[in-house]
């Protein structure tokens, strides 16, 4: 009998909270309790907000047409926030159910193809924003001739498609493998092809986070660079122009969604992809395993921060918004005041009908 059928006949005599691996001929237990509270309360934290905030942020983007450059980059980023999220009801499900997955094999290379696409389109949409807006504070009068609305659009066609291309292998790698009565819907792939998925995605990841993150802050120290520089004949109060504050505010946003979200997730998956590969101790797995899973929710949390980016830096976003808000709400008022004459107006017409 084989090492793999001995752990999976073990594993049906302990508590199904805790999953048996075969890491490379050794057999290591994952006490992966924590998950099915956290995983579920993340995303469905993640879900509300996310759907309420993009959903908004797309329906104001149809709203503020025509578009220039950035406008189009903050509405694929949203676009690409918002299929996302409609996604995560089924990870709920799954993680609320004790991690068992009853929608079959395709829905599974979806799901896990549908939060890779959302990262790397994301940080890439971050990159495209980033390098508009440091062309716009370097470079200003190459924006204004050369750089339109449909180069932009053009740009982000492209990015939709690289990100696919690049994400093709993975809906080929995600498997689905029984656990006693589970099913259970890998991340990864199963243990055989373990070696190469890492490969694959190590590729994947210096060529969708590794290199624009390096794009991001070299634009960013640029940027930096120019910002603080004073201008000459302007007095402190016009060099607090409105562009200089939203490039500050995107620089800020921006390293937050990458710290918070896209730097952590990278790191952690990468110590745990390495620990399987080099077969080190169980302790230490088990402890790279838990970090790398509280790390995946704060992935999805960019679907949240990135409306955040919109507020504060988007051209037109924030009057946008609070025009229809105090539109709304002026609307309200309004129909309270003809709600309150009409009372009156009732009053004082009962003595006259009585006379």
């Amino acid at each position: 009998m084989s090492n793999m059928e001995l752990v999976i006949r073990n594993s049906s005599l302990h508590n199904q909270s805790e999953v048996f691996t075969s890491v490379f001929n050794s057999s290591c237990r994952f006490n992966e309790e924590f998950k099915y509270i956290l995983l579920p309360v993340s995303y469905s934290l993640v879900f509300v907000i996310g759907f309420i905030l993009n959903a908004s942020a797309l329906w104001m983007f149809i709203k503020m047409r025509p578009w220039n450059p950035s406008t189009v980059y903050m509405f694929h980023l949203a676009l690409s926030d918002f299929l996302y999220v409609l996604s995560l009801p089924t990870l709920i499900y799954y993680y609320a159910n004790r991690s068992h997955w009853p929608f079959g094999l395709a829905a599974c290379k979806i799901i896990r193809f549908l939060f890779y696409a959302n990262l790397y389109c994301s940080i890439l949409f971050l990159t495209c924003i980033s390098v508009h807006r440091y062309l716009g504070i370097c470079h200003p009068i190459k924006v204004l001739t050369m750089v339109k609305p449909r180069h932009a659009h053009l740009v982000c066609g492209s990015v939709w498609c690289v990100v696919t291309v690049c994400l093709v292998p993975n809906l080929i790698f995600v498997t689905t493998s029984r656990r006693d009565n589970d099913t259970l819907c890998h991340d990864t792939t199963h243990q055989d092809a373990f070696e190469q998925y890492v490969d694959y995605s190590s590729v994947v990841m210096v060529l969708l986070f590794g290199i624009p993150f390096i794009v991001i802050l070299v634009c960013y120290c640029l940027m930096a660079r120019t910002l603080c520089q004073p201008r000459r004949g302007l007095s402190s109060s016009q060099q607090a122009t409105g562009s200089r504050r939203k490039s500050i505010k995107l620089i800020i946003v921006v390293l937050v969604v990458f710290a918070v979200s896209f730097v952590p997730f990278h790191i952690t998956r990468t110590l745990y992809y390495t620990s399987r590969v080099l077969k080190l101790n169980c302790k230490f797995l088990n402890i790279v395993n838990f970090t790398y899973k509280i790390t995946r929710p704060l992935a999805s949390v960019n679907s949240c921060i990135d409306p955040i980016l919109y507020f504060l830096a988007g051209d037109h976003y924030r009057s946008k918004l609070m025009y229809v808000l105090t539109r709304r709400r002026n609307r309200k008022y309004n129909q309270s005041q003809q709600n309150s004459n009409l009372g009156l107006v009732c009053k004082n017409s009962t003595p006259k009908a009585s006379e």
